[in-house]
């Protein structure tokens, strides 16, 4: 019987764990989780370190970094924002190590986990949502009613407001789940293909493989990990400033 595309998904306990009627077991996920972020911790650590005034390799791609970061977050937050930057720094490094990390062989890409995903978009989500009512109250409802809305369209615009609300964690989980999840789908089969055809052809599906996992690491995995960030600060920065409809243009 051939290997299912999707075995690489798979996840098996290695150490089996119950509190409370709740499975925490370790799995191959809970340690590439731990593996990423010991790898960015000590990426971070070393160039914090290593600061001098001829910048190294690593400090100078650390401060590219925390650069781009503050810049996503002033272009949909302001100023104000810059106090989400500990979070949302946090959030877009552990999504691209995940998703980098996950490529090679052996590994598991964690962001391929719809629960995983959904735990961090739901999270987002309650925060802004938290957020909101925290900084204006009941006003925040006024997220519901786009910006000249005349009253006769209100019972119909309401709804509409809450069903897109609504989506938005959903639409954050599934499409970096689906993105990861179709890319290593794709180089699964194509592996696949290499072992099983014969050499004469083999090297159709082996230049096919270079190609997709050349692109997953210099562009979707990046991609998917800035896009999630930047609907982040989209998100938390409407419940700041209270407009709830700069989402319409993505």
């Amino acid at each position: 019987m051939e290997e299912s595309p999707l075995h690489p998904f798979e996840l098996h306990n290695f150490i089996p764990i119950t509190l409370g009627g709740v499975d925490i077991s370790i799995n191959k996920a809970v340690v590439m989780m731990w593996v990423v972020v010991a790898v960015v911790s000590t990426l971070l650590i070393i160039a914090a370190s290593s600061r001098g005034r001829v910048p190294g390799k690593l400090q100078i791609l650390a401060e590219m970094l925390v650069g781009f970061i503050r810049s996503m977050i002033l272009d949909t937050m302001g100023k104000d924002g810059l106090k989400f930057f500990p979070l949302i720094a946090t959030l877009f490094l552990f999504i691209l190590f995940c998703n980098w990390l996950g490529l090679i062989p052996g590994t598991y890409t964690v962001t391929s986990q719809i629960i995983v995903t959904g735990v961090f978009a739901g999270a987002v989500y309650l925060l802004s949502v938290v957020l909101g009512f925290v900084l204006h109250g009941i006003k925040f409802l006024g997220i519901l009613v786009p910006p000249g809305t005349p009253a006769w369209m209100l019972p119909l615009m309401i709804p509409i407001e809450i069903i897109s609300q609504l989506a938005r964690p959903v639409s954050l989980a599934v499409r970096l789940f689906a993105n990861m999840t179709a890319g290593h789908t794709i180089l699964a089969v194509l592996f696949g293909m290499v072992i099983s055809l014969p050499f004469y052809v083999s090297w159709l599906p082996f230049a096919a493989t270079l190609f997709v996992n050349t692109l997953e690491v210099c562009l979707i995995a990046p991609i998917q990990a800035y896009i999630f960030t930047i609907l982040t600060c989209v998100y938390l920065g409407d419940a700041v400033t209270l407009h709830g409809h700069s989402e319409h243009a993505h």
